[in-house]
């Protein structure tokens, strides 16, 4: 069994997996305050829901766009599940070539997720991650990851609305019955929901006129499904995208 993990700015992202079959996943609040025994804690919970042990594992690879708590997943990975983990880093091998001005600020999921991307389904590809942030991801024929676009996510975007407006509430993002919304919730979920449909639709023209005709689109993160409802232009949807680039990255550097 492999256990993947990927440590983002609201969830922490887990999978196990049966040589290339994800077997199980699941997704948990990332908690900035928890400390390495409580992570080791409950890695060893879920690893026991599942029914294995630690002896099952032949090994964990991490990633992390939080700095703060990859050293307190990595120890708990250590002294709880007697594994030092694989951690997605400068150094490791991805199958992918970064063409990024900078190639170390790279997120270490987008990374993974272009990795996954290439295996499935090849280049050239728009890979949307809809997370804490929305990011557009530019994969090329031959494997190359050429940057993106980033922009707040929807969650986030919902959650400023009601920090900031004092008469907006705190809303459930769901699809309205109308894009006119008649009532001020109907109105924030046309808004959010539809703005950024349009807004995904608008960067994937772009983007395609950037890589070619031929580019595919795939979306992943916790409201692909959501979004990709409402447009023809998410050609596939893959929930566990940086799950799957995260078992690749693991197997290259064997």
């Amino acid at each position: 069994m492999l256990l993947t993990i990927d440590i983002g700015n609201t969830n922490l992202t887990i999978g196990l997996y049966e040589g290339e079959r994800l077997g199980w996943h699941w997704r948990l609040a990332t908690d900035h305050n928890r400390m390495p025994d409580e992570y080791g804690l409950q890695l060893l919970g879920l690893l026991q829901h599942a029914g294995h042990n630690i002896h099952d594992l032949i090994g964990i690879s991490l990633s992390s766009v939080v700095p703060p708590l990859t050293g307190r997943v990595t120890q708990a990975c250590r002294e709880y599940l007697k594994q030092e983990p694989l951690v997605v880093d400068t150094g490791v091998k991805t199958g992918i070539r970064i063409r990024y001005e900078d190639p170390k600020a790279v997120g270490a999921d987008r990374v993974c997720d272009a990795a996954a991307v290439m295996q499935f389904y090849g280049g050239p590809a728009c890979v949307i991650d809809f997370g804490t942030a929305t990011t557009f991801n530019a994969v090329t024929k031959q494997g190359d990851y050429l940057g993106g676009a980033i922009t707040a996510g929807i969650n986030l975007a919902a959650e400023a609305l009601y920090t900031r407006a004092a008469k907006l509430p705190r809303i459930d993002l769901q699809r309205p019955p109308n894009v006119i919304g008649r009532n001020t919730v109907h109105a924030m979920q046309s808004g959010l929901l539809f703005g950024y449909v349009s807004m995904v639709e608008g960067m994937v023209e772009r983007f395609r006129k950037e890589l070619g005709p031929d580019m595919k689109v795939v979306a992943t993160g916790g409201l692909a499904e959501v979004v990709a409802k409402e447009t023809p232009v998410i050609q596939h949807i893959a929930p566990w995208l940086t799950l799957d680039g995260l078992r690749i990255i693991w197997e290259l550097n064997q």
